[in-house]
């Protein structure tokens, strides 16, 4: 497979781009594998991928019931940020946060990761102090960049949000993370196929999951739409779909609920906007940056009804085209061009799960609620690294199913500073 470099780019285009070959192979199943990880979004992939590269695991599948990017993946809004204040989410994002920054060098593939700052607007005092106690805690514990901006240097850096005294939610500063910015969601999902691809992992597309074959406590087989296939260890990484896989394992409820989160993307517009802006501390609940391609990309709050549909509905296209005119009201004349939901599968706490379950063989990766794409390199790291020694490491330690008993909480939502906060 070719290695990416300046040298084939530049040849390529002058060969009219006849050099490229296939990105990863289209195996046909084998009947059993060392690991299978069910979910071929960015999550499973990474996982995979870390198994084999610092585990040396070498029989490896993905199975994924769709084509890879065709989730999750491809319907999120990109943000990467590591504003998170409490032990255990503190310091898994920051990790996750230091791998985005070497990740196109890691997998040879541009990713696109840019880092062009998180600006969290506060509309009140007490959002200005808590984000000011928030903020002095990640600084103190590993994350240099987080500031609190007054209104003067916000206006400088972002000088046409809507800064009117009389609003309905008056800007008086922001929280800043400048190593955040965003990356381009496909193009992680497909570097990391072809990076695992490379290190001998089986990608198996349009392989739905149909059943699950259990041999007392443990999981002896998958039935698939591409035939049985049998594994020494099985990790689930289907995000709203985890439910459906944990009641196919006749394994009782999962604390978590499956729900629509909505995301927007408007026609191609000149350069407006340099970073992510969220409006969400002490305010409404809206997020948005803009693509390389000039679409302004944006997002507000869930559908809050279950469900396992990839379309959104009415209300909350109004409520977000709301909050994207009372803090952007540059943006009235401006069309949608398209928009799509992603399947979230929320957790009763705002955090994940990374963890063994009650099958011995069977591991859960799962109930990423908001968090799950900035998330991913760090998910597929530790994940892997749960799979291989089967037992967790201290960083996730508490992301396991029997927190809720110890009383263990580790509520932020997705969110870093703010529960109400959701990029």
């Amino acid at each position: 497979m070719t290695r990416f470099s300046a040298w084939s780019v530049f040849w390529n285009g002058l060969t009219a781009q006849r050099g490229w070959g296939r990105q990863w192979r289209d195996p046909e199943p084998k009947a059993h594998y060392d690991v299978v990880i069910v979910g071929g979004g960015i999550h499973g992939l990474a996982t995979a991928y870390y198994l084999a590269k610092n585990h040396g695991v070498q029989n490896i599948a993905v199975l994924e019931k769709g084509w890879i990017g065709g989730g999750n993946a491809g319907r999120n809004t990109t943000i990467v940020r590591s504003n998170y204040a409490r032990p255990g989410n503190r310091e898994f994002y920051e990790h996750s946060l230091r791998m985005w920054e070497n990740l196109s060098h890691e997998l040879n593939y541009n990713v696109m990761f840019s880092q062009r700052s998180h600006i969290a607007l506060l509309h009140s005092p007490a959002a200005m102090d808590r984000a000011a106690r928030n903020y002095n805690t990640m600084r103190l514990t590993g994350t240099p960049d987080a500031e609190i901006w007054g209104l003067e240097q916000l206006r400088k850096t972002v000088p046409h949000l809507n800064y009117d005294t009389h609003a309905r939610f008056p800007i008086l500063g922001a929280a800043v993370q400048k190593r955040a910015g965003t990356a381009r969601h496909d193009a992680v999902a497909w570097g990391y196929a072809r990076a695992a691809d490379q290190l001998g992992v089986d990608i198996l597309q349009q392989c739905e999951v149909t059943g699950v074959v259990r041999k007392g406590a443990k999981l002896a087989s998958l039935q698939t739409s591409r035939g049985e296939i049998s594994a020494n260890k099985v990790g689930f990484a289907v995000a709203g779909n985890s439910t459906r896989l944990w009641q196919m394992a006749e394994l009782g409820k999962l604390p978590i609920e499956t729900h629509k989160l909505q995301a927007f993307v408007s026609e191609p517009l000149k350069p407006l906007l340099d970073q992510v802006v969220v409006f969400g501390i002490g305010g409404a609940h809206f997020y948005i940056s803009q693509s390389d391609k000039g679409g302004m990309v944006f997002g507000g709050d869930l559908d809050w009804y279950k469900s396992y549909a990839q379309r959104g509905n009415l209300p909350i296209v109004q409520d977000t085209a709301e909050a994207a005119m009372s803090i952007l009201p540059c943006l009235g004349r401006v069309k949608l061009l398209r928009h799509w939901s992603g399947v979230m599968d929320m957790s009763m706490d705002g955090a994940p799960f990374i963890c063994k379950t009650p099958l011995d063989n069977l591991y859960l990766n799962a109930g990423w609620n908001y968090g799950g794409f900035k998330a991913s390199p760090a998910s597929g790291w530790y994940f892997a690294d749960l799979i291989a020694h089967d037992r967790p490491a201290k960083v996730i330690e508490n992301h396991d199913l029997k927190r809720f008993e110890r009383g263990v909480n580790l509520d932020e939502r997705g969110a870093g500073p703010d529960p109400k906060l959701h990029g």
